[in-house]
């Protein structure tokens, strides 16, 4: 597996809604891009280290920890 660089998982922002979540990942590792992505939804399962995806419920708060992948 590739070596990804800066933080790399936000055990804290389970609770948080998915927006603000996005926005302290961004700052916290401007290396990766983080998208919320509704709890359920099928996405590729390629591991890149420039990805965040955020899970969120029917009312945009963050349920799973979000980790790069």
């Amino acid at each position: 597996m590739e070596e990804c660089t800066g933080k790399s998982s936000w055990p804290e922002l389970v609770g948080v809604n998915g927006n603000k979540a996005v926005t302290i990942i961004e700052k916290e590792n401007p290396n990766v891009d983080a998208i919320t992505v509704l709890i359920g939804s099928f996405v590729t399962q390629d591991f890149r280290c420039d990805r965040v995806r955020v899970w969120v419920d029917k009312y945009g708060i963050v349920g799973q920890v979000p980790h790069i992948g």
